[in-house]
């Protein structure tokens, strides 16, 4: 019999790529989401037939309870989130409640399903196995480069906050509970797929538009802001590898190396044949109220301990995103729609 995975974020950049990887797994898959009849639904529907979806809300606890004693998955993946990191500071009640909370609720609806008690089974008795993205905004104004699974957290945003929230939260109900529950603290990861108000997509964005003579300039904030980018189809498979793993234990997950925003332009702007100097603008309105400078994962403990490593480059990830959205331009995709993906 198949194993069932239920995710929430199934319409999400990281939900549709681990969905397929689920798929190609042989699993069961659903995907929670808040409505049938929306353009996100239907757009992981056209990418991914085989996925199964179960209504469910990260605000509403007995939905999500529900949505467990319906399909009755071997592992859950915690994916959804308010995830633009800009909008938590407009929005920082409902980032709290949606990306923190809804931590909560999910972890509630798997124990009351499972029928575990404080001191109850151990966590490799054959119970739901869960999984919470947490995120690298966690360690914000850094203590040390780079950061690993014992590096202190200082976030500087609300949606960095809310994401240490149910970081710890998943902890305590490991430790409480005896679930296995993990946390992946992953890093920037980025593909087609992502939001176009996320930078990389933006980048890539800009670059098509310039090479098409739709636009003239690309307005950037921080330049200097340093990430560890990664591609996000690589990202997946660490999540899945942690839920097959003899221990319930969380692991930082990136590629070791840093790249500034600067030269996230310059590559994007190379990939497409073009000098990036000639087109960037700075913007100070773009820039964060409180700004995280660098962020750098030390992932040798999921390389030791769970086999993986990153496959795609840098560079060979921006020039995909920088192909993609040339193509979606061409063929007169809206990159702004919810229902597109390149």
């Amino acid at each position: 019999m198949a194993r069932r995975a239920l995710i929430t974020g199934i319409t999400g950049q990281d939900g549709s790529y681990l969905a397929e990887h689920l798929l190609e797994q042989g699993y069961e898959v659903w995907g929670l989401a808040r409505g049938q009849a929306n353009p996100r639904v239907s757009r992981v529907r056209r990418l991914l037939s085989d996925v199964k979806v179960v209504r469910g809300d990260l605000l509403d606890q007995g939905s999500l309870i529900s949505a467990v004693e319906r399909v009755q998955p071997d592992e859950v993946y915690n994916l959804g989130a308010i995830s633009f990191v800009p909008m938590s500071w407009e929005q920082a009640e409902l980032t709290a409640e949606v990306t923190g909370m809804g931590v909560l609720r999910v972890l509630e609806a798997i124990r009351v399903c499972s029928g575990v008690s404080r001191g109850g089974a151990s966590a490799g008795s054959g119970q739901i196995r869960f999984y919470q993205a947490s995120s690298s905004e966690m360690f914000g104004q850094v203590s040390e480069t780079p950061q690993n699974e014992r590096t202190s957290f200082h976030p500087r945003s609300p949606y960095g906050v809310a994401k240490a929230y149910g970081h710890f939260l998943t902890q305590n109900y490991r430790e409480s509970y005896g679930m296995f529950a993990v946390s992946g603290i992953l890093f920037n990861h980025e593909s087609p797929r992502r939001g176009a108000e996320f930078v990389t997509r933006k980048v890539s964005l800009g670059v098509a538009r310039i090479k098409l003579g739709l636009a003239s300039e690309l307005r950037l904030g921080n330049l200097e802001a340093r990430r560890d980018w990664g591609y996000a189809g690589d990202y997946v498979r660490a999540m899945h590898l942690m839920l097959q793993a003899d221990r319930p234990e969380d692991y930082v997950i990136g590629t070791g190396r840093m790249k500034s925003v600067r030269e996230l332009a310059e590559a994007a702007f190379t990939a497409a044949g073009l000098d990036w100097e000639r087109y960037v603008v700075t913007d100070q309105t773009l820039h964060r109220p409180a700004e995280v400078d660098l962020l750098c994962a030390d992932p040798k403990k999921a390389r030791n301990q769970l086999g993986w490593e990153p496959t795609v480059s840098f560079d060979e990830l921006v020039a995909m995103m920088v192909e993609a959205d040339m193509k979606l331009l061409t063929d007169g995709g809206d990159p702004d729609q919810e229902g597109s993906w390149p």
